[in-house]
């Protein structure tokens, strides 16, 4: 049996599952593993600023490609407890990475050593397993369980902290007959699978909600295909988003308190049976339970059992993976249609169509400063339908997906549950590490992009190019929106007079010099007709210099975006298009 140590034996099997990708910052506890990375070759690796960044990378990485898992790379104590913000916001969205942490030798661990902390301890609410390995010849079957978990049931991220000696110690491994432990998804049954067809072809005004495990599962054609079969209408929630294209007949919005369609709210609250794939009737999707509830049946179908009943009980539920659940959905859909015992919903879909089509927010503003709408009007029109875009919490956020257009799986990459700030510019070197030939559009509020602002500097070191959309009304606009309902405006403003950057007239940070301080490119646009050339130029030296290229948007100070606590009762602030021209990148546009 080959002998080698412990790390050499989990770089080895790092390889066997796949993994080929690392984002980190190495440190004194875990330079052994950084060794037996330099020796071995095979992983790529991307030096962070800070290593909450790299967990965000990582998150970004996995997120861009089925199959990926991203790996982040940190020290002992700090790095460790830097990361827990980055395991949150993958394990709330049930996305698979894989965090190594070095640690202080065993024998010192109850000593109060330098930079020792039960990081385990720690990580352990927000992962699917989080473990010091004490002995070094536990270290092959850890690494192995940590795969087998975060690929099996609903996915989620691993912590495995590495002791310093324990990572020295030479242990017996043979790499030639490693074999990744087989994955587990629980799957619906051909009973359940009749029984949920037949409750939706007993409704007259059916929808299907399609949920992030949808994308998870690889299930996205299934899902149009059964659509298709029986003409029912879809709402993604904003997860899931892409699984059916904006533009698809049968797409008839996303409904929700914030990040939602005035139609895809109208269309749910018009159909009388809600059949829930993927989905975990998130707060922000439901609003008021007794408003989204209200006349309607309700069938519900997730890969993790106590997500069934978790926030309402379902009339029905199905612990099962979405791949595995669709198939059999089609499989019954096939038989019935055939039996032609489906009944004809096209009406129902045309009235669902005919409010996409007549409830569009207007977006063609010409406003000085620039009003926020008109920013993603331009965006639909410059980044295409292949673009992807990176985002997390805030105003820019829930504007973005009010206005934006999505027309694939994995083209809208958010940080739906935790939503930190910061995380957005990382994910995006993340995404474009992982997609490096296609379009990468970050989208940020001025203060998520100064959370992690000095990670734009990766970007410039190792050649990874992107569009960073900064929308900039010196303002925290989400918060100061919901101090509305305190009659305050309090310690919201970032607005301040620069003095090295007057021309800014009060804005503060001089986010142009800033990025270009870091290394990359940056434009400054201040009037609505000029944001089509800046995104295009930005686009294209995106491609020529191999660097993130900031769009700094001067936006007004004080836009107020539609949102509210219950889906009949959104409160809307600007004006419903009433022509093409209010809202001329529309998916489906007015006469």
């Amino acid at each position: 049996m080959p002998r080698m140590r412990a790390v050499d034996a989990a770089v080895a099997i790092l390889e066997k599952e796949g993994v080929t990708q690392a984002f980190g910052v190495p440190g004194a506890a875990i330079n052994p593993f950084y060794s037996a990375m330099k020796a071995h070759g095979g992983i790529h690796h991307v030096l962070a600023r800070h290593v909450e960044g790299a967990s965000h990378m990582a998150d970004g990485y996995t997120r861009a490609k089925a199959g990926n898992i991203g790996l982040c790379v940190g020290t002992s104590g700090p790095a460790g407890t830097d990361m827990i913000t980055g395991l949150y916001a993958a394990w709330a969205d049930s996305v698979p990475i894989l965090c190594l942490t070095g640690q202080a030798p065993v024998a010192k661990l109850d000593k109060e050593d330098f930079q020792a902390v039960d990081i385990a301890s720690i990580a352990a609410p927000v992962t699917k397993m989080a473990k010091t390995v004490l002995e070094a010849g536990q270290v092959p079957a850890v690494f192995a369980q940590a795969f087998h978990l975060m690929r099996s049931g609903r996915p989620g991220p691993v912590l495995i902290d590495l002791p310093v000696d324990v990572q020295m110690t030479e242990i017996e491994f043979d790499p030639d007959s490693y074999t990744p432990l087989p994955v587990h998804r629980t799957a619906a049954t051909r009973a359940q699978a009749e029984k949920a067809i037949d409750m939706l072809l007993a409704a007259e005004r059916p929808v299907f909600i399609a949920g992030g495990g949808i994308v998870n599962a690889g299930a996205e054609a299934g899902l149009v295909e059964l659509a298709e079969t029986l003409g029912v209408p879809v709402i993604p929630t904003l997860m899931g988003w892409g699984a059916i294209a904006d533009d698809h007949p049968l797409m008839v919005g996303m409904a929700g308190l914030q990040t939602a369609h005035r139609y895809g709210n109208a269309n749910l609250l018009a159909s009388d049976l809600v059949f829930g794939i993927g989905n975990r009737w998130a707060n922000r999707h439901t609003g008021e339970l007794s408003t989204y509830t209200r006349g309607r049946t309700f069938i519900h179908v997730d890969i993790e059992p106590t997500q069934i009943g978790r926030v309402f009980a379902p009339d029905y539920g199905i612990a099962s993976d979405a791949g595995a659940a669709i198939e059999l959905f089609l499989e019954v859909a096939r038989e019935r249609r055939a039996a032609e015992a489906v009944p004809d919903y096209s009406g129902w879909a045309a009235e669902c169509a005919e409010r996409k089509r007549t409830m569009q927010r207007k977006t063609h503003f010409d406003d000085v400063p620039i009003k926020p709408q008109r920013v993603y009007e331009e965006m639909n029109r410059a980044f295409g339908r292949d673009v992807r875009y990176v985002t997390t919490i805030g105003l820019s956020q829930i504007a973005g997906a009010q206005f934006l257009h999505v027309y694939g799986s994995r083209h809208w990459i958010n940080a739906g549950q935790a939503g930190p700030l910061g995380w957005t510019g990382p994910a995006a070197l993340g995404v474009a590490r992982a997609v490096p030939e296609e379009t990468v559009v970050a989208l940020s509020g001025d203060y998520d992009f100064q959370f992690m602002l000095e990670e734009l500097a990766v970007g410039a070191q190792f050649n990874i190019g992107y569009v960073h959309v900064v929308v900039n009304n010196s303002y925290l606009g989400l918060i100061r929106q919901s101090q509305r309902a305190f009659d305050m405006d309090y310690q919201v403003q970032l607005a301040f007079d620069n003095i090295n950057s007057p021309e800014l007239e009060g804005y503060g940070v001089d986010h142009v010099k800033a990025a270009e301080a870091l290394g990359c490119k940056a434009i400054r646009v201040r009037r609505p007709d000029d944001l089509g050339d800046a995104f295009a130029k930005a686009s294209a030296m995106a491609a020529e210099f191999r660097v993130p290229v900031v769009v700094e948007v001067i936006l007004e100070r004080i836009t107020n975006i539609a949102m509210g606590v219950k889906i009949d009762d959104v409160v809307e602030f600007e004006s419903l298009a009433i022509s093409a021209e209010d809202a001329p990148t529309a998916v489906a546009l007015l006469d």
